[in-house]
């Protein structure tokens, strides 16, 4: 007797776990066919203009943010500093191995 709830306890967490798998594969392929994104986009302009309004060079200053934006979806806030609140952002280097992004 103790075999056989052993061996229906353990199809019925196997058959469970499939349905899992299943149902998290058919949301995998309806987000591709959506082609959404699970992160949304932030209006790069708008945070590289707040990010830049201060700069002595703000047109420099607002296409290298734009270029960072774009690439990590993320723009740290204030005028400068506190880029630890955007990893990618701090760490995108130029060719020379200074900071890209202002």
């Amino acid at each position: 007797m103790a075999i056989i709830s052993r061996a229906l306890i353990s199809s019925l967490l196997i058959y469970l776990l499939i349905i899992q798998l299943v149902e998290a594969d058919h949301q995998l392929v309806a987000n591709a066919r959506k082609k959404t994104s699970p992160l949304k986009k932030i209006d790069c302009g708008g945070a590289c203009a707040a990010r830049c309004r201060l700069s002595s060079r703000p047109h420099l200053c607002k296409r290298a943010c734009g270029t960072c934006c774009a690439r990590c979806n993320c723009v740290p806030p204030g005028t400068a500093g506190n880029q630890e609140m955007c990893p990618c952002y701090a760490s995108l280097t130029t060719h020379g191995g200074k900071r890209k992004c202002p």
